[in-house]
C-alpha cells in the first residue's frame, strides 16, 4: 500500500466532500462573521490540542481578517501572572480552564466565536461555548460529527460543542481522526486539514460579502512582503487592546 497516494487520494475526497455538503454551513457561518465585522465586531477563535491550528488559521493569518483574536490554553502564562508549571497538561479537559482563559480578553456585544473541536467533548470546550452563549454571542463550531456523535462529554453538563453552536461545520473527520488503516492500526489525521479550509472558505465568504457592503475588508498583508508592517498596524490600531499582536 503506497501511503503517500492513499492519503492524498483521501485528503482531496474528504476536501471536496467539504465544498460541496458543508457549503451552506460555512456561508451561515462567514455572514456571521461579515455582520459581526461591519458592527464592528472582533472573531474569537479557541481550539485546543491540534484544533488550535484552526484559531491559528483564523486569527493573525496573512490574507485573512485583522479583527480577529486568537484564545489558548497557554494565556494564563502569556498574558496573565501564571507560571508554566502551574498549567496542568490536561487543561484542555477542565471546565475552569475557559474562565481563566476568557477572563483574559476583552469581549464586546458585537463579538462573534468560533470554536474548533475534533472531539467537541473536552471540558474547557464546551465551557467555552456555554460561556459564549451565556453572552448571547454566535457561535460557529467546526467538529468531527463522526467523532463527537461517539463519544461521552467530559463536561459536566454532558453537553458537545455541536448542540451549543449557531453554526456547525463538520471537518469530515472519522472518528480518531487517522483515515488511513494499516496493519499497524490506522495513520494519518485528517482534521487539521479540513478544518483550515472551512476556516479560509469561511473567512473567503466574509470578505466578499464585506467588499459587497461597502466596506474595504481589513485584512493583513504577510509581515515578510514590503510595506505590510505600517498597513497592518494602521488596522490592528482600530481594534486596539481586543486583537492578540503576535504568534505567542
Amino acid at each position: 500500500m503506497d501511503l503517500v497516494t492513499a492519503f492524498a487520494d483521501e485528503a482531496r475526497r474528504r476536501a471536496d466532500e467539504l465544498v460541496t455538503g458543508q457549503l451552506p454551513a460555512i456561508r451561515r457561518a462567514g455572514a456571521l462573521i461579515a455582520e459581526a465585522v461591519l458592527a464592528g465586531g472582533v472573531v474569537h477563535a479557541y481550539g485546543t490540542g491540534h484544533s488550535e491550528a484552526a484559531a491559528l488559521e483564523l486569527a493573525g493569518r496573512a490574507g485573512g481578517l485583522i479583527p480577529a483574536n486568537r484564545l489558548a490554553l497557554r494565556d494564563p502564562v502569556v498574558l496573565g501572572s501564571a507560571k508554566p508549571g502551574d498549567v496542568d497538561p490536561l487543561a484542555e479537559r477542565d471546565p475552569s480552564t475557559a474562565h481563566r482563559v476568557l477572563a483574559l480578553h476583552t469581549i464586546e456585544p458585537a463579538d462573534i466565536f468560533m470554536i474548533a473541536s475534533n472531539s467537541g467533548g473536552n471540558g474547557s470546550t464546551v465551557e467555552m461555548a456555554k460561556l459564549v452563549k451565556q453572552r448571547s454571542l454566535p457561535l460557529i463550531a467546526i467538529t468531527s460529527m463522526a467523532h463527537t456523535s461517539a463519544i461521552t462529554s467530559r463536561h459536566p453538563s454532558g453537553e458537545r460543542l455541536f448542540e451549543l453552536a449557531d453554526v456547525v461545520i463538520d471537518n469530515l473527520a472519522p472518528y480518531g481522526d487517522a483515515v488511513l488503516e494499516t496493519e499497524h492500526g490506522p495513520v494519518c489525521g485528517i482534521s487539521s486539514i479540513t478544518s483550515a479550509l472551512a476556516v479560509q472558505l469561511m473567512v473567503a465568504e466574509a470578505i466578499g460579502l464585506l467588499s459587497a457592503a461597502g466596506m474595504v475588508p481589513p485584512t493583513y498583508l504577510s509581515a515578510n512582503i514590503p510595506g505590510a508592517d505600517a498597513h497592518n498596524e494602521a488596522l490592528q490600531a482600530r481594534y486596539a487592546g481586543r486583537i492578540r499582536i503576535g504568534a505567542l
